[in-house]
């Protein structure tokens, strides 16, 4: 349970999720992708070269200090995950109320405002 990432933003929001990943919560390494590429234009391609892969990968999969803490990391957090999933957890409770709020919302019992 929880194990470090390897990031690969291509586009949008991507890349503010990989500074999360990386630097915030401390279990991804970046594959250094630096600029959005399209999947709807063919000449557009990922900036990634094959040499900063294999760095990434061997970072990954390091066995020293900095590999252990953050595989340390991604197992506490993966723990985390895991309680707030479970019956009474913050996940279960929210994803409830989500679906409480539809359901009443169908009934006609919550007003959508229309803009």
């Amino acid at each position: 349970m929880g194990v470090p990432v390897l990031t690969w933003p291509r586009f949008a929001d991507q890349f503010l999720n990989e500074r999360l990943v990386v630097d915030v919560l401390g279990v991804g390494v970046s594959i250094g992708a630096k600029m959005p590429t399209s999947v709807l234009r063919e000449d557009s391609v990922p900036l990634v070269k094959r040499e900063e892969v294999e760095r990434a990968v061997e970072r990954l999969m390091d066995g020293g200090e900095e590999g252990e803490e953050r595989r340390r990391r991604s197992k506490e957090l993966g723990e985390k995950a895991k309680k707030a999933m479970e019956e009474g957890g913050s996940s279960y409770v929210n994803t409830a109320e989500l679906i409480q709020s539809v359901i009443l919302g169908v009934k006609g019992r919550v007003r959508i405002l229309r803009m």
